[in-house]
Order: structure tokens, then sequence, then C-alpha cells
């Protein structure tokens, strides 16, 4: 079983690395795009072969370990 990760900042915590990303873009010409935020993807294989319990176990990865849930929010996917 596979779980997809995605941890993202949340809504106005500040972004350095995605302005940074931002500033680059529109200095390579492309400069349709307003606004930037950065984050990471995670992709985890379980043993676990339940999806409720993997979802939990993986729910409780994010929020010791896996994001900083203060100033981060996350979302799993479960792929069976």
């Amino acid at each position: 079983m596979k779980a997809r990760i995605h941890v993202t900042l949340k809504p106005g915590v500040l972004d350095p690395q995605g302005k940074t990303i931002s500033h680059a873009l529109d200095a390579l010409g492309f400069d349709g795009v307003e606004e930037v935020r950065q984050g990471k993807y995670l992709e985890l294989d379980l043993k676990e072969s339940d999806p409720e319990k993997a979802r939990a176990e993986v729910d409780e990865m994010c929020r010791k370990l896996l994001a900083n849930t203060v100033i981060e929010n996350y979302q799993v996917e479960i792929e069976a």
C-alpha cells in the first residue's frame, strides 16, 4: 500500500523559497505567475493492508515528524 503526502505552508506563513522561485521564473520571462508557494511531497510504501489503519498511522507520522503542524498543512492519499 502506498501513501502520498503533500505538505504545504499554511496561508499567511512567509515563504522565502517560494518568493525566490517566483523571482527566478519572472527573470526567465515567465511573467504570468502571480505567486509561488512551495512545499514537499513524500511517498511511503507501507506494509499495512487496511486503508483506514494506514491512514491513521500516516496521520500520526505527519503530526509527529513529517509536518510542522504549527506552520504547515498536510494532505494524505492512500492508494490501496
